[in-house]
C-alpha cells in the first residue's frame, strides 16, 4: 500500500511542479533562445543536486543515499551509459519543444502535442512485452479528450512547429522508457547529475553552432530560469526517477499529464486567468481518466529487467 501510494503521489508532485514552473518558463521563451535555456538550467540543476548530495553526505544520510544491490553490479559504466542515453533524449525533447513554440506552435497546442506521450509510451512498452493494465487503455482516449478540451482552443491545423513539438512527445516517450530501465538499479540523485550533465553539454553545443544569445538580457531573467532549473529539474527530474523505481510508466506518464491541469490552474492562480467551461471539462477528463487507470484489473506487470533488457547487464 504505502509502495502504490508513492507511485501515484510521487508523479501527481512531480506533474504540479512542472505545471506551475511553465509560467516561469513561458517568461522566458521570447527573450532566451531555446538552447541557451536549456544549457542554463540544466547547469544549475547540476551544481543543486551536487550540493544536495553534499549535504546529505555531510550529515549522514546513508539511507537516503543507499543504492540497492543491482546497482553495484553495473557501477559507474551503468551510470554513465544512462546518464548520456536519457539525457540525451531529455535534450532533444526539451529543445525541439522549445524549437516548436519559437516556429510558431502556441503553448496550449504545444502542451497537447508533448502530452500525447501518454499514449505513446504504453504502445512502445507494449511494442516492448510488456503487458499494460486493461484499465489504462480504457483511461487513455478519456485523457486525451481531456488534453484536447484543455489545451486546443480553436480549430487544429498542423504546421512546422508542431511537427518538431510531435517528435519531442516521441523523445519524451522514449526518455520516461529508459528511466524505467534504469531507474529501480541505481542512486537516483547521482542518475539525475548524470542525465543533466548530458543535456546541458548537448545544449551548450547546440548553443555555441545555433545560437548568439544577448547575456545581458538573459541577466534579467535569472529568476525565472533559476526557479525552472531548481524544481522543475532539479526536484521534479529527481521526483520522476523516484516515482518510476516502483511504477508502471503507462500509469506513471498518465499521472504526469496533470501537468497541463496544473498549468493552466496555475495561471489562473498566478497570472489571474480566467478558466473557461471547456477547461473545466478538460481538466476534469483528465482526473476522471487518472482515477480509472488506478483501478485494479488485467494482468500482473512484468518486471522492467525482464521486459527491456533480459537481465542486469547494459
Amino acid at each position: 500500500m504505502k509502495t502504490k501510494l508513492k507511485t501515484i503521489l510521487l508523479p501527481l508532485l512531480t506533474a504540479l511542479i512542472w505545471g506551475t514552473a511553465f509560467v516561469a518558463q513561458d517568461v522566458c521563451a521570447e527573450s532566451v533562445p531555446p538552447m541557451t535555456f536549456n544549457a542554463l538550467r540544466f547547469a544549475v540543476a547540476v551544481v543543486f543536486l551536487l550540493l544536495v548530495k553534499l549535504v546529505l553526505k555531510l550529515f549522514g544520510r546513508k539511507k537516503a543515499q543507499s543504492v540497492p544491490a543491482p546497482a553495484q553490479k553495473g557501477g559507474f559504466k551503468t551510470l554513465v551509459i544512462a546518464g548520456v542515453l536519457c539525457g540525451t533524449a531529455l535534450a532533444v525533447a526539451s529543445n525541439l519543444q522549445q524549437a516548436g513554440m519559437q516556429a510558431g506552435t502556441d503553448a496550449g497546442k504545444s502542451g497537447f502535442i508533448t502530452a500525447l506521450y501518454v499514449v505513446l509510451v504504453p504502445i512502445a512498452s507494449r511494442i516492448l512485452g510488456r503487458r499494460i493494465p486493461g484499465m489504462v487503455w480504457a483511461a487513455l482516449p478519456i485523457a486525451v479528450t481531456g488534453l484536447y478540451l484543455l489545451c486546443i482552443s480553436g480549430g487544429f491545423s498542423f504546421t512546422p512547429g508542431d511537427l518538431l513539438t510531435l517528435v519531442c512527445a516521441v523523445a519524451f516517450t522514449v526518455q520516461i522508457l529508459l528511466i524505467d530501465r534504469f531507474a529501480g538499479s541505481l542512486d537516483p540523485i547521482s542518475f539525475c547529475i548524470a542525465e543533466f550533465l548530458t543535456a546541458a553539454a548537448l545544449s551548450f553545443i547546440g548553443q555555441l553552432i545555433f545560437e548568439r544569445p544577448d547575456w545581458s538580457a538573459i541577466s534579467r531573467f535569472a529568476l525565472p530560469i533559476l526557479y525552472v532549473a531548481i524544481f522543475s529539474c532539479g526536484i521534479a527530474y529527481l521526483l520522476q526517477i523516484v516515482a518510476q523505481r516502483d511504477g508502471d510508466p503507462a500509469i506513471v506518464s498518465l499521472l504526469f499529464s496533470m501537468e497541463s491541469v496544473f498549468s493552466v490552474i496555475g495561471g489562473a492562480v498566478i497570472l489571474g486567468q480566467r478558466m473557461t467551461a471547456r477547461e473545466y471539462i478538460g481538466c476534469a477528463l483528465i482526473f476522471i481518466a487518472v482515477v480509472i487507470a488506478q483501478i485494479p484489473g488485467g494482468r500482473p506487470r512484468k518486471k522492467t529487467e525482464d521486459c527491456l533488457s533480459g537481465g542486469d547487464g547494459v
